[in-house]
């Protein structure tokens, strides 16, 4: 189990800076803001480059009227499309042009922009992205699959206060650093207008230039979709740390904004995934326009002039993002270095690790241990004696120690991929009703675990799927964190709280120790009944779950929830008390349901 575990933290990374229909209202943005000089330019390039594909790719390069039910791709879609639903250039224009899934994927996305357009609170938000997700889960098979082996989508921290922008690209290009969103950018931005130069100079056929122009668009859009990441609060605060603490932290910042200036000075607050505001489209249009006029310009540029060496003009380039964790040396060429003034659009990200660090914030991922606590009523359906028929009730107190891995949000703020155990002991009131079982006591064992289709099946899978399938265990654990392959088990946030339904997810068991009860035995003198001493296991099925409120700190959480179950007491031991020598009477297990209102404390290790 524990490789099955540290393979899903590590998918955790997998973060967001914006949703697909953001990403794509941004590059609509920038090219309907284009000088119409350079945006016919494009224009007729991308009529161009629709030759062969005129059913998949729209006639015109930014659709703004596409509504909800998308039957073709515009240039916008490419950005959304690249990093997230593929790894590199090649692979996404592959992907546009020959996938029968990515129309389902524009679909999700232009569902997910009428529901966020339409939301005024936090619940609403949050459901249409974990509906989005699923969606999406669905349509891309590999859309868990992409781990990423560095940060591409992250800016990388700076290393000194004292750092200026020609010092930071020069960073951030140079072969000890991991890769990052700025390299990104420009490793692929270089090769569009490589391919653009060569464009420009050579003497092609319609059918050859339709290829190049779809090569050199595809590394141009691959390369815009790192440069808005840059803008997302969750990715310019500078990434560092343990899994948990760079979730945590992008997690915090793209929902509540980050203070930040920008290379040439200018102060915003920077959102993420799902929040963007317009000033954020603004802001990161800006910079997506100038790289795309800097691109029309290179078509003009009748030089032949490159800044890669050995560019292919009809390929694009395949550096794959999701596998390599460094960019090669040539990426930090001086002739990349004329991307500042673009750049210096992007926020100043934060400092790495030491004095002056912007503030970590831990994500509900990793190892913990807690303490939980529960008041409890339970309705028995009758006694254990055969005659005892009449409902009752009773009340308990539950205290146990948690030992487990969070796994909560790894996809979305709705998933609950939680794994726990309890040992702990409880202790129930005398029973009022039907039946005359006393005050009683017991050991209870409660564990919790996700489950893709039956409950169980992750755990069972886990072991063996880490080693020899870990891109269908991650699917299956994303998919079970989210409600399972049918979802009816995902979380449902309202302004009150959320709800899920949790049958199978959770089971608790009690250990009742021997108690004597006194049971109807009709003819047995002197008073009609036979005390017996019975020990019992009580089965609790959680069915709905509503949690309150969760709190988090740095490594700390807290929570108050409701649930309703529904389960069973199962007698396992008994033997005759008085009279003595009377016959041990038959036994029935006793029908249980109820609420426990819950509340746990959990501390996370970094």
């Amino acid at each position: 189990m524990r490789p099955a575990v540290s393979l899903l933290l590590l998918f955790a990374l997998n973060a967001l800076a914006w949703e697909y229909p953001e990403h794509r209202e941004i590059t609509l943005l920038a090219l309907q803001r284009l000088d119409p000089a350079q945006r016919a330019l494009l224009e007729r390039l991308w009529s161009q480059a629709r030759a062969g594909h005129e059913a998949r790719l729209c006639a015109q390069m930014a659709y703004a009227s596409q509504g909800a039910q998308p039957t073709c791709l515009d240039y916008s879609a490419w950005t959304g499309i690249a990093g997230d639903h593929s790894c590199s250039a090649g692979e996404m224009l592959g992907t546009v042009l020959d996938s029968r899934w990515i129309l389902r994927v524009a679909r999700a996305g232009a569902r997910l922009k009428d529901r966020l357009g339409a939301a005024t609170r936090r619940d609403q938000r949050t459901n249409a992205v974990r509906d989005s997700d699923l969606a999406l889960l669905r349509a891309d098979r590999e859309y868990l699959s992409r781990a990423r082996a560095g940060n591409a989508d992250f800016l990388i921290a700076r290393p000194s206060v004292t750092v200026d922008l020609p010092g930071y690209v020069q960073f951030a290009l140079s072969p000890q650093a991991e890769s990052n969103a700025l390299a990104s950018y420009i490793w692929y931005h270089a090769h569009a207008l490589a391919k653009a130069r060569r464009i420009a100079g050579a003497t092609l056929s319609p059918q050859e230039y339709a290829q190049a122009a779809r090569a050199m668009l595809a590394d141009e859009a691959f390369a815009l979709h790192f440069l808005q990441d840059s803008f997302a609060g969750g990715h310019a605060v500078g990434t560092w740390g343990s899994a948990a603490v760079r979730k945590g932290t992008h997690d915090y910042y793209n929902a509540h904004g980050l203070d930040v200036v920008s290379w040439d000075n200018r102060r915003f607050v920077a959102l993420g995934d799902a929040h963007m505001q317009p000033g954020d489209a603004e802001r990161a249009s800006s910079a997506v326009r100038e790289s795309l006029a800097r691109l029309a310009a290179a078509l003009d540029d009748k030089t032949g002039a490159t800044v890669v060496a050995d560019v292919k003009m009809q390929e694009p380039e395949a550096f794959n993002v999701c596998r390599e964790s460094h960019f090669p040396t040539a990426v930090g060429e001086p002739d990349m270095l004329t991307v500042l003034p673009i750049v210096a659009h992007t926020p100043v990200p934060g400092l790495g690790r030491g004095e002056g660090a912007l503030p970590r914030f831990h994500s509900e991922i990793g190892p913990f241990i807690g303490l939980s606590t529960a008041v409890r009523g339970t309705v028995l359906g009758g006694g254990f004696g055969s005659t005892e028929s009449g409902a009752g009730i009773a009340g308990g107190l539950d205290a146990a120690i948690r030992l487990g891995v969070g796994l909560k949000g790894v996809l979305n703020e709705a998933a609950d991929g939680q794994v726990f155990i309890d040992f702990g002991y409880r202790k129930d009131s005398n029973e009022e009703g039907g039946a005359s079982i006393p005050g009683r006591s017991a050991f209870v064992v409660r564990w919790r675990a996700p489950f893709w289709l039956i409950p169980g099946d992750l755990l069972v899978a886990a072991p063996v799927l880490a080693f020899t399938a870990p891109r269908k265990l991650k699917k299956m654990g994303m998919q079970s964190a989210n409600g399972g392959l049918i979802p009816w088990q995902t979380g449902i946030a309202t302004r009150v709280g959320r709800f899920q339904f949790v049958l199978g997810r959770e089971i608790g068991l009690n250990f009742y120790r021997q108690h004597n009860v006194a049971i109807p035995t009709p003819g047995v003198a002197p008073d009609n009944q036979t005390v017996v001493k019975v020990g019992s296991i009580g089965v609790d099925l959680p069915i709905l779950e509503w949690r309150i409120f969760r709190t988090f700190s740095m490594n700390q959480s807290s929570a108050l929830g409701i649930q309703f179950y529904a389960g069973f007491d199962r007698p396992t031991s008994s033997s005759v008390v008085e009279p003595i020598g009377a016959q041990k009477p038959s036994l029935d297990t006793i029908v249980t349901g109820g609420v426990r209102v819950v509340f746990d404390w959990r501390h996370y290790r970094h």
